[in-house]
């Protein structure tokens, strides 16, 4: 027996065409480089999006093209997110962040054809443009300043068209989007979304009990949209109408604020750091700016329960949520079941500090020696996903293939705990784990209980070798400005909240800890620093 039902395929065409047809006075805001505000609304955006996916296609884009992205989060990048891929083109976003080396090696894998790029980053495209071979470079004039000589204005790009695009005939399962993970050995690894993930990723992300996105709520992703397509916020946002407000190159704490207090902000999204820098200011200046009631999403590395208890003073609520490249991103967000609401507050603040459950349409478990781990919030072993937004491989890399079990799922590197709820609890990753005296030490739960402490900013934790123990933490600490605490005063602090064999047996003070280039802490460099570390 068949269904009786309908196969539309699920493409971002109809994301972009609901946009123009119902929320055509929505607003999208961006901040300029030079902080000014640019202002237009979904109905200019749609204009402009099906205009750009006409001009690549008279420039000669065939499916399947990469169209690279060299750009903060603007109107224009939203433009390109829709353009391209409904114009059968591959949206390719780069790191800015990354070396240029890097980021000629990630366009050359991927053979882009094409590259927009802001004005105010052409010195980056310079220092790339001798190692590349793109056949068309297009700068978004943000700045005002004339385009160079031998490049394209976006703007003058936009004005081949002449307003007769129809959409070509994309099967879902075609290419959208390509991103490449950093947070990897050797180079980074290239991972293609489908129009199908992404529209059900988006349709998962805005559920009430996942991101909770409506048309009433005014978004501002403050994660690059050059990190995993900004966790897939643009292409939700835009399908639920929202306003959108870009903070574009001005990510510091105060341009921030400024924005959420200007544009009656409701929903924003950013990495650890970002909102550490937030709070600092707001507990600076606490009456300064008037925000509306707010929830934050985190993700990219583990929020510290100190920090969401912090911010709830503040009427700011910390969502958690957890995810990777490989996983378009979402896997896990951190709400509470209606089932635990009487719990403690101590309780309720450890579930929300952890990842959360899964996701719908994502499945997850963890894997040791022995198997599949009981859910019973000890047992450690290694998360594995699978779900139709998760990697099925990487790009151009069959070499990769031990990333994914026999049975086909994807194994992230995390090692975890999941409770009897589903609640998953990130312990560390497998390479940052520390083996003291055959007994494992989770360098992320000493991090999240050290940066508790009132005059520690930020804290890393390590492995160091050691003679008896094999391996012994130590922990790199950022202090806050004008605080001060001593080594054997943290440690005492942290007695009553771990074991004792956990305890750090060193603790050496730093002005900062070196970071990858989405923000998380890069404690490669601290290995190699202390690896000479002397126990005597």
């Amino acid at each position: 027996m068949l269904s009786t039902m309908m196969h539309t395929p699920l493409t971002l065409s109809h994301l972009l065409e609901r946009a123009g047809t119902l929320f055509p006075k929505s607003e999208i805001v961006t901040r300029m480089p030079d902080k000014s505000i640019h202002r237009y609304t979904y109905a200019d955006f749609y204009r402009r999006a099906r205009a750009l996916a006409e001009a690549l296609q008279r420039a000669g884009l065939q499916p399947g093209d990469r169209v690279a992205t060299l750009s903060w989060n603007t109107y224009a990048h939203l433009e390109a997110y829709f353009g391209i891929p409904v114009a059968g083109g591959v949206l390719h976003t780069l790191n800015l962040r990354l070396h240029p080396t890097d980021i000629a090696y990630i366009i050359n894998h991927a053979e882009d054809r094409f590259l927009i790029v802001d004005d105010v980053l052409l010195k980056l495209y310079e220092a790339i443009k001798g190692h590349i071979n793109v056949e068309k470079v297009i700068v978004v004039p943000l700045s005002g300043q004339p385009v160079p000589a031998g490049l394209t204005s976006y703007e003058d790009f936009l004005a081949t068209a002449t307003g007769d695009f129809s959409y070509p005939d994309l099967p879902e399962d075609a290419p959208l989007g390509m991103c490449y993970t950093s947070g990897t050995t050797g180079h980074p690894k290239g991972v293609v979304y489908s129009h199908r993930s992404t529209i059900l990723h988006s349709l998962g992300s805005a559920l009430p009990d996942v991101l909770n996105l409506a048309q009433r709520d005014v978004l501002t992703p403050v994660v690059p949209m050059f990190h995993v397509m900004a966790w897939g916020l643009p292409f939700t946002g835009v399908m639920v109408g929202c306003k959108l407000a870009m903070p574009g190159p001005h990510l510091d704490a105060v341009n921030l604020l400024d924005l959420y207090e200007s544009e009656q902000v409701t929903k924003t999204a950013g990495v650890p750091t970002i909102w550490m820098g937030v709070l600092q200011a707001l507990q600076k200046e606490p009456t300064r700016w008037k925000l509306l009631p707010m929830e934050m999403v985190v993700g990219g590395s583990a929020a510290p329960e100190a920090m969401i208890r912090a911010f709830d003073a503040f009427n700011l609520t910390v969502l958690h949520a957890w995810g990777m490249t490989e996983m378009s991103p979402l896997g896990t967000v951190s709400r509470v079941k209606g089932n635990l609401a009487d719990e403690d507050a101590d309780t309720a603040y450890a579930r929300r500090a952890s990842q959360g459950i899964s996701v719908p349409l994502v499945d997850v478990r963890a894997m040791n020696e022995n198997g599949a781990v009981p859910w019973d919030g000890t047992t450690m072993g290694e998360l594995e996903v699978r779900g139709p937004w998760v990697a099925a491989s990487y790009f151009k890399l069959e070499s990769e293939r031990d990333k994914w079990s026999a049975d086909g799922w994807f194994r992230t590197g995390d090692v975890v705990t999941i409770d009897a709820e589903g609640y998953v609890k990130i312990t560390d990753r497998t390479k940052d784990l520390i083996k003291s005296g055959g007994e494992w030490i989770s360098s992320l739960d000493l991090e999240n209980a050290l940066m508790g402490h009132p005059a520690v900013r930020e804290a890393a934790v390590i492995a160091v070798a050691h003679p008896r123990w094999d391996e012994r933490p130590l922990a790199a600490i950022v202090l806050k400005e004008g605080m001060s605490v001593s080594a054997e005063e943290l440690r005492d602090f942290l007695a009553p909240k771990v074991a004792k064999f956990w305890l750090p047996d060193a603790i050496v003070f730093v002005e900062e800890i070196p970071r990858t280039s989405t923000g998380k802490f890069l404690k490669s460099q601290l290995r190699d620093k202390f690896k000479e570390w002397s126990w005597e």
